[in-house]
């Protein structure tokens, strides 16, 4: 154990599939663990989700680094009997099914209870495992719809919007590696391990709790927004920028090239903004489409205006504040022509490249090696391949 590795030497079984899952999987392998990820015969569908570089996407390639991969036909006898060897030496088995399925495969907390007492037994899904809707499929979107962040990211246009970029996905992975982490410290001076749940539905109240309780107290009233405070284009791009405190509109205003606005009264307090805002924001608007981007940068740093340039994903990993802070390894990564940026994670730096820890198995790539280390001897694992209850090369490295 080591603060690069703090835990090595566990083992992790990890059923789940999409992002949400395997990405709590990935993590937990990032900081040591052995964790084999057990996919079905044709591989997790996350190797699909989006444009294929053999058998791996930018989903499974996040999802899945540093984790060994078995494939196999978990419906099988001989499917199962290989997860309940895993299962008896496991100290975390994780599934994302829809509530019911896992059970009926035969692997609910229960059933691997009975195996390994001291499991911390996982289970991540989109409503809960309970309730009308527990059964219902659910995508990040769905669930950001249902738990009220599109509403509360309206715009301009009044409309309801998504968050790019998965959010509530990731955020799930980032509470149940939070979850499984305090259990993994507990569990030192317990006799039994236990069922830990997580889902998307929670995630997406989690991310909101403080709006949420705001909304509440406000009798669910919109509160008082600022102003200005937005998006608005550049002569070359886009700028976000929001007047926090009413000091910091003469500053601004005189950065704006509208001295006069300062001694405003139709402008002299936030409130008083918000009641003219129409005109304040066309005026806003208007003067900032006559520079560059990088021109209002200069201008409003000075000015100590809150405010930043709109980066799309090139922009931002090209810019040099990503470059000082060595935000992201540039991974060369099997199967992929040039090296791709994944973001590090804090506390243990960068993806080593050519090492497994950097390195996400194609599906069943691990199946002989697993099975070897479960006692299954090479003619057994032979016959399980020729029967086509599990899949992987035929002579691994």
């Amino acid at each position: 154990m080591s603060y690069e590795a703090p835990f090595a030497g566990l083992k992790v079984v990890d059923l789940s599939q999409g992002i949400a899952g395997p990405y709590c999987g990935m993590l937990l392998a990032q900081h040591g663990a052995d964790v084999v990820k057990v996919e079905p015969l044709e591989g997790d569908w996350s190797r699909t989700l989006s444009k294929r570089y053999g058998d791996q996407t930018a989903f499974s390639i996040g999802g899945n680094l540093g984790k060994r991969s078995i494939a196999l036909d978990l419906k099988s006898p001989e499917g199962a009997a290989i997860v309940r060897r895993l299962a008896a030496e496991a100290d975390v088995f994780m599934e994302g099914f829809r509530p019911g399925v896992i059970g009926r495969l035969g692997f609910d907390y229960e059933a691997v209870r009975a195996i390994n007492r001291r499991v911390l037994y996982l289970s991540v899904s989109g409503f809960g495992q309970s309730g009308p809707f527990a059964e219902r499929p659910a995508l990040d979107p769905i669930l950001q719809a249902f738990t009220g962040m599109m509403v509360d990211n309206k715009t301009s246009d009044g409309l309801p919007h998504r968050v790019g970029g998965m959010v509530i996905d990731m955020t799930t992975s980032l509470y149940a590696f939070q979850a499984v982490a305090a259990a993994l410290y507990a569990r030192r001076d317990e006799a039994e391990g236990r069922y830990l749940e997580t889902s998307l539905m929670q995630t997406g109240a989690a991310l909101q709790a403080v709006g949420m309780l705001r909304a509440y107290l406000e009798d669910w009233k919109a509160p008082p927004g600022l102003c200005p405070n937005g998006i608005f284009r550049t002569r070359d791009g886009w700028i976000m920028l929001i007047i926090l405190r009413d000091r910091e509109f003469a500053p601004f205003v005189q950065a704006l090239g509208r001295p006069e606005l300062a001694g405003d009264p139709r402008f002299a307090s936030n409130a008083a903004r918000l009641a003219n805002a129409e005109l304040i924001n066309t005026i806003v608007r208007e003067s900032l489409a006559g520079r560059t981007t990088a021109d209002w940068c200069e201008r409003l740093t000075a000015a100590g205006t809150l405010h930043e340039m709109v980066n799309d994903f090139a922009g931002y990993l090209a810019h040099p504040q990503v470059a000082a802070t060595g935000l992201v390894t540039w991974l060369q990564h099997p199967g992929i022509e040039r090296p791709v940026p994944l973001p590090n994670i804090a506390g243990i730096g960068g993806f080593p490249g050519g090492k497994p820890r950097g390195t996400a198995p194609t599906a069943g790539q691990h199946s002989h090696q697993v099975l070897r280390e479960l006692g299954y001897d090479n003619a057994a694992i032979s016959d399980l391949a020729q029967r086509k209850l599990i899949a992987g090369p035929v002579n691994p490295s």
